[in-house]
């Protein structure tokens, strides 16, 4: 391998199905740049492999018996951040694939996943983004919102009710964020993507991924996705 092509991006499939990791195995298998290193049928076993193998990417099926998703993911997060994690889960609407995303994962994935989406979710996840759209994640946390601190738009009302940053009654650690970064903040937590939050804010997509680099490393969010998840946790958001 020359110098300048990429290794290959190193892939965990967990599911208790065996047939369900034969089928993302086949798909894997014919695309260049991707190794599925391992596989797994439980949470347990997951973190074993995870531990010898070292994978960048984890394709975790939630509903396991013995270790669910949910708390391999969790333990994944603490032992080995460097290593990402995406949700494999049957609905779009799955309170345990929420819960997942709240303990570290990087995205979900419906298990009908079309080939050319799965890929495309691995190599994103690989570079640090998200494993899936922003918009579908808003999907779940609306329908947990009952479940979450009430919500109002950042900058919005007194301190202590969606305080603005820099208010004595602000959430975490919004008051690091400058002015722009926070407005980059609102519209990340809103579910836009990089290029409609240009549009909004009238500035370069390229502008857009450093202020998105500085949210999350002042805000130690692993990436997009937490934000909508931060800034609904401390209704940041409506």
């Amino acid at each position: 391998m020359s110098d300048d092509v990429a290794p290959d991006i190193k892939v965990l499939l967990v599911d208790d199905q065996p047939l369900m990791r034969v089928g993302f195995s086949m798909v894997l298998a014919a695309e260049d740049g991707i190794e599925v290193v391992g596989e797994a049928a439980d949470g347990a076993a997951a973190i074993k492999q995870v531990n010898a193998l070292a994978p960048d990417v984890v394709l975790m099926d939630v509903r396991m018996p013995g270790m669910d998703g949910i708390e391999a993911t969790r333990r994944l997060s603490e032992l080995r951040p460097a290593t990402k994690v995406i949700v494999l889960t049957t609905f779009d609407l799955d309170e345990y694939a929420f819960g997942a995303l709240k303990a570290g994962a990087s995205g979900f994935l419906l298990k009908d996943v079309r080939p050319a989406e799965l890929v495309g979710a691995i190599k994103a996840v690989a570079a640090g983004d998200a494993a899936v759209s922003p918009r579908v994640t808003r999907r779940m946390l609306d329908m947990f919102a009952p479940k979450l601190p009430a919500a109002a738009e950042v900058g919005d009302g007194p301190a202590g009710a969606g305080a603005a940053p820099g208010d004595d009654g602000e959430v975490g650690g919004i008051g690091a964020l400058t002015p722009r970064e926070r407005d980059v903040f609102n519209e990340m937590a809103k579910g836009l993507t990089n290029a409609e939050i240009a549009a909004e804010l009238v500035v370069s997509e390229t502008t857009v991924k450093t202020h998105v680099a500085s949210v999350l490393t002042k805000l130690g969010l692993r990436d997009r996705v937490h934000v909508v998840v931060y800034a609904y946790e401390n209704g940041l958001v409506g």
